[in-house]
């Protein structure tokens, strides 16, 4: 099972933080906080997997990849493959960059409700539902249609009232 998934800057600024476990606001505050510290710790040239028990309790690991100014973290427990992880991880950021033309950290600021969903569509529960990223744009090009379609006081599409009505 995927226990968080977090986007910090490399000053340490949580961009993005879904915990799949219930931790207290104050608790994610400094897991994020003394998980910055492992990341900030860490020399370039080695791997992007490291045993975080000691933040998360036992059979705890972490994957991360640092684009630019942003790091991108998953942490998950042994049910979850690390290369999987990894790889899940280069999905996000594809469909991140299809869905802004080249993401940079403003828009990840700017357009917080957009990043949640493409996570949702991607991870829901802190399990893998997709992994396809022209998948997952299709999804959120939907859900924003459905969004305008609401906000504007118009019919909702045929698609959807079928799908209502089942």
């Amino acid at each position: 099972m995927i226990r968080a998934v977090i986007v910090m800057s490399t000053e340490g600024k949580s961009r993005l933080a879904r915990f799949y476990d219930y931790q207290p606001p104050e608790k994610q505050q400094e897991l994020i906080r003394r998980l910055y510290g492992v990341l900030s710790s860490r020399p370039e040239g080695v791997s992007n997997f490291a045993q975080v028990e000691a933040i998360f309790g036992p059979d705890t690991r972490m994957v991360y990849k640092h684009y630019a100014t942003l790091y991108f973290v998953f942490v998950f427990d042994s049910s979850e493959n690390e290369l999987a992880m990894l790889d899940l991880i280069q999905v996000f950021v594809e469909t991140l960059d299809k869905c802004f033309k080249n993401v940079c950290e403003l828009d990840i600021v700017f357009n917080f409700n957009k990043m949640h969903s493409i996570l949702d569509e991607i991870v829901f529960g802190g399990q893998v539902l997709e992994t396809s990223s022209d998948e997952v744009l299709k999804a959120v090009e939907e859900i924003t249609r459905l969004e305008k379609s609401a906000s504007s006081g118009g019919p909702l599409p045929k698609s959807v009232v079928g799908r209502l009505s089942r």
